[in-house]
């Protein structure tokens, strides 16, 4: 009898599930406006701080992989890696580099190698080394600009 009693109940149960379920896809209805998150929109008003975070991101996995390679460290390459990601993001976002492209190309290469060869460097010497690592970079980023600029 108990048994009986439960699947009873059980079946009862089931198609009140099932009755509740068609009921509330029948007769839904309305307009459904979704506007899009915080977040969303306070990336699309604000350019500089989109191109920064983007920057901060591929400038924290790429600093990453340089102070591991080198074996200064992974935490301080990461460092390293978001602020110059960072920095060259702001600098891409400038309108006054806007209106200067070949500069821009120029001082974006300077800073991503100088970050890149600080992440790397180890001991003594730094401070040359990142020097040098700038003005290779600098004058990648001045070929880049030049070319960029010409081919339009």
């Amino acid at each position: 009898m108990r048994n009986l009693r439960a699947t009873t109940l059980a079946l009862a149960v089931t198609a009140l599930v099932s009755q509740t379920a068609c009921l509330a896809d029948t007769y839904q209805a309305g307009v459904n406006k979704t506007q899009p998150s915080k977040v969303k929109t306070y990336f699309q008003q604000h350019e500089g701080v989109r191109k920064a975070t983007i920057g901060a991101g591929v400038g924290t996995a790429t600093g990453a992989v340089a102070g591991l390679v080198s074996g200064k460290g992974l935490l301080r390459g990461a460092a390293i890696g978001a602020g110059t990601g960072a920095t060259v993001g702001a600098v891409g976002a400038s309108q006054t580099m806007k209106r200067h492209p070949v500069v821009k190309d120029t001082l974006q290469g300077g800073l991503t190698a100088a970050g890149l060869t600080w992440s790397a460097s180890k001991g003594r010497g730094t401070g040359k080394n990142i020097a040098k690592g700038a003005a290779v970079g600098t004058a990648l980023g001045l070929g880049v600009g030049l070319l960029k600029d010409k081919l339009r």
